[in-house]
């Protein structure tokens, strides 16, 4: 039993090694997709999801066309559901648990000794929510004024 027990914990110490030896790379990577402080990144995520609530509605309720329709599954079901108002808690919801995983991921790989990997994981979460939002906020703009 003694034996397997070393055997895994070299196998453990081996693996934090190689980890701390990509760390670095990860961390450059993360800044390669988001050279700023990690608040700003939260901030344009929250700017974003509110750009993309204020051009729904307007795409939906100003632009006078009745083919115009909310493409996410989730956002659909919630003007189906309740409206404008349900979409609105929705997308407020959606925001702030992708932001408290993000901050919850990088919390605890800190908490491990990993900065560079709570960077990336942070990074990793809200980049691709800030890039689809823009590109929902183009849209709408583009079927509300085109």
């Amino acid at each position: 039993m003694g034996a397997v027990l070393r055997l895994l914990k070299e196998r453990v110490n081996w693996a934090l090694e190689r980890d701390r030896r990509v760390e670095g790379r990860v961390a450059a990577a993360s800044r390669v997709l988001w050279p700023w402080r990690e608040s700003r990144l939260v901030v344009l995520v929250g700017l974003l999801a509110l750009l993309d609530y204020a051009t729904t509605c307007a795409a939906l309720e100003l632009s006078g066309k009745g083919h115009i329709e909310e493409g996410g599954m989730l956002a659909g079901w919630a003007l189906r559901i309740g409206g404008l108002g349900w979409l609105f808690l929705v997308d407020l919801g959606a925001v702030i648990a992708l932001s408290i995983a993000a901050v919850t991921a990088r919390i605890l790989c800190f908490k491990f000794g990993f900065q560079g990997f709570g960077r990336a994981a942070f990074v990793v979460l809200l980049v691709p929510y800030a890039v689809v939002a823009f590109a929902a906020v183009v849209n709408n703009l583009v079927m509300t004024f085109l």
